[in-house]
């Protein structure tokens, strides 16, 4: 019963709401996502985006999110959009992700806008946030902190988790309650060091994986560069419904594409911003432009390579629709790379889960965060609940684990959503103030005179225009 009502929630609500929401914001800002591409580029030389001990910087923030998003679902998401959706699943993943960077965008410059002040040192905010300040909503603020922390700080783990341990049982050959315990072990150190911790490792070690993973794939396209046209073909046909290849036709197309890119992108799910928030930047659109290029990055870079690495490779189409998640992946670079490609694969997804997790459990921290009268305590049961779901994830199935994800997962979006399309009208003007400065020549700054609202933090925004 569960997993009809996931199913329908995905097939004829979840999935229009994405498009209806994500083709407002793009029409209503002229693409903005696609205009000032480049400028969100110009704002890591900002000298006021460079954070500072108010908070972290607008770089931090990006490669906090990219290890968020970056990780299982590149690497086991495409593989099982493909298997269950056929290859046209991936031209759905582009759509949503190419409409997913306007939401995510305003999604994020909507959380710098109402972020508070938290302790000394960083900043919270987030769709709860923004739904108790910026539209003096009461319940569904709870409503989402409740389900950020069943979504990510369980659910996405737990996914992250099975992931891992399975691609490594495969790769070495070692049991997944071992790998499992290690993980815990790992992750207990990590999750004990805080946002500034994360943010410090993340700018480090992010880079550095997305580079390598993207050197393996472009040595795989290299490889086999007069495959790729048939490859990409396969895609647009199948996601026509002009070829059944593996996968359940057009309509299963469109909703693991969704679902899968939902899963990795994040664009509208409410998730990022909560990291966004926690820069310290001249302007809130500033962050909202840097984040949706962590949607680009995902997406229509590495989902794409992962793609196209396993449509290129002979296990596809010669029993792979029987292989299940990141195998699939593994066993397609071992085809074009040779025997090392898999451990090589297993080697980048620990990484990628590694800073996956934390960066899920620092969203469920940030929930927390939201009721106040916790405390600390609460956040110390948390990380001791996600350790715990980390080992248990280990030696699960791959139905169980995903069908908890994709149906908290839904809820938490639909809930955020509803959130943005009310405050539209905010957003744009936040637009039109900083496309005004920039007009005149100046670089982008905030002030909370410029864009009046009781409700803003003066800590977060302390400075008036003439005084």
């Amino acid at each position: 019963m569960l997993t009809i009502f996931t199913d329908w929630l995905w097939s004829y609500v979840l999935i229009a709401a994405l498009l209806i929401v994500g083709v407002r914001f793009t029409v209503g800002s002229r693409a903005v996502q696609l205009r000032f591409f480049r400028r969100a580029f110009a704002v890591f030389s900002d000298r006021g985006g460079r954070g500072s001990d108010r908070g972290i910087s607008s770089f931090q923030a990006l490669s906090v999110s990219v290890a968020g998003r970056v990780g299982g679902g590149n690497i086991a998401g495409v593989a099982v959009a493909i298997t269950l959706g056929g290859p046209g699943a991936l031209f759905w993943m582009w759509l949503i992700a190419l409409l997913g960077m306007a939401t995510s965008l305003f999604e994020c410059a909507l959380a710098q806008l109402y972020k508070r002040r938290h302790g000394d040192e960083t900043f919270r905010g987030g769709p709860a946030y923004v739904m108790h300040y910026g539209l003096g909503w009461r319940v569904l603020p709870v409503v989402y902190s409740v389900l950020l922390l069943l979504t990510v700080g369980f659910g996405f783990n737990a996914v992250q988790s099975y992931v891992v341990t399975t691609s490594i049982k495969s790769a070495f050959g070692v049991p997944t309650w071992l790998s499992g315990a290690a993980m815990t072990a790992v992750m207990a150190i990590i999750l004990f060091g805080g946002i500034r911790r994360l943010a410090r490792v993340s700018e480090i070690v992010v880079p550095v994986m997305v580079v390598a993973y993207l050197i393996l794939a472009l040595a795989v396209l290299v490889l086999n560069v007069s495959e790729i046209p048939r490859a990409l073909g396969l895609i647009f046909s199948s996601a026509l419904g002009l070829e059944q290849a593996v996968g359940g036709g057009i309509a299963a197309a469109i909703t693991q594409g969704a679902r899968r890119g939902l899963f990795s992108n994040e664009a509208g799910l409410g998730t990022v911003p909560n990291v966004a928030a926690a820069a310290d930047v001249p302007h809130p659109l500033s962050q909202g432009l840097v984040q949706s290029l962590s949607v680009f990055i995902d997406t229509i870079v590495l989902c794409t390579a992962t793609a196209l690495i396993i449509l290129m490779s002979p296990v596809y189409g010669s029993g792979g629709d029987q292989i299940q998640g990141v195998v699939l992946t593994q066993m397609a670079v071992a085809e074009h790379l040779g025997a090392w490609g898999e451990p090589l694969v297993s080697l980048a997804l620990v990484l990628f889960a590694t800073t996956t997790i934390a960066y899920n459990s620092f969203l469920g921290e940030n929930s927390i965060a939201y009721f106040e009268r916790l405390g600390s305590r609460a956040v110390l049961v948390f990380r001791l609940v996600v350790l715990t779901m980390i080992a248990w994830a280990s030696v699960q199935d791959l139905g169980t684990v995903f069908g908890f994800a994709d149906l908290t997962m839904a809820l938490l979006a639909l809930t955020n959503l509803l959130a943005l399309w009310a405050l539209y009208p905010v957003a744009m003007s936040l637009l039109k103030h900083y496309e005004t400065q920039l007009e005149k020549g100046e670089p982008p700054r905030f002030s909370r005179d410029q864009l009046p609202r009781e409700t803003l933090d003066p800590e977060s925004w302390p400075h008036r225009l003439g005084g």
